[in-house]
């Protein structure tokens, strides 16, 4: 079973500094029948202004991947850590039992990512964060696990949760395959471009909800650059 969830149908907000659609139910933006996917609990489509972002707020018990599609966003947190993730790289916190943080665009044009948060097996636990660039060339047509918990995913940056983030950029006609677990739950958001899969066309932005899909046949109908969620 695959649910598309259109762009233009997501909720969101434009609070002039950042514009965000979120394909979960988010903040402002509540909807009791939409609030996941499996442990997928939060997926935001946030596009931030130059000079400008989150100032310093708490998380707790949460897996927080930011997939950077397009300039670059600089991270503080109370543990100390300071880093600037740019397009192509890939940050993670796992907030554990508490930690605070801030995320800025300090570039001098706007900033696009995609944040996914995934519940965690345990909660609580020593707060950590990470990042890792994964070069776009090394995950052209094939689909590379850039975050995980699932054992044998060495070269992922490490999640706490039963779940998987994995991208790859396709050349239009290209594929890629995905076999997943019976009883997993999948989401998929093409960063750009359009694929078609099994059969279903999945525009840049759109959400796939995907459910008792045995094999995933991922075509490019352009040229195409998408991140896939594998989680419990």
């Amino acid at each position: 079973m695959i649910e598309l969830r259109p762009f233009d149908k997501l909720g969101g907000a434009d609070h002039g500094w950042l514009k965000a659609k979120h394909h979960f139910s988010f903040a402002s933006h509540y909807d009791p029948n939409n609030m996941g996917h499996g442990a997928l609990r939060v997926w935001n489509d946030d596009e931030i202004a130059p000079n400008t972002g989150f100032p310093a707020h708490p998380h707790a018990n949460m897996e927080i991947i930011t997939y950077v599609r397009e300039g670059a966003i600089t991270h503080q947190d109370s543990l100390g850590n300071r880093g600037r993730t740019e397009a192509g790289d890939v940050q993670v916190m796992s907030a554990g039992s508490g930690i605070r943080h801030s995320e800025y665009n300090l570039e001098p044009t706007k900033t696009r990512i995609f944040q996914i948060w995934i519940e965690p097996t345990a909660r609580g636990g020593q707060p950590t964060w990470g990042s890792k660039p994964f070069p776009k060339a090394d995950r052209s047509g094939r689909l590379v696990t850039i975050a995980s918990g699932i054992e044998g995913d060495a070269d992922a940056l490490p999640i706490r949760a039963d779940a998987r983030v994995l991208a790859t950029t396709l050349k239009a006609g290209e594929s890629a395959e995905y076999a997943p677990q019976k009883s997993r739950h999948l989401y998929l958001v093409p960063a750009a471009g359009a694929v078609e899969i099994n059969g279903v066309r999945v525009n840049a932005r759109d959400g796939a909800a995907i459910r008792d899909e045995s094999t995933l046949k991922i075509t490019a109908l352009e040229d195409s650059e998408l991140v896939l969620v594998d989680a419990a």
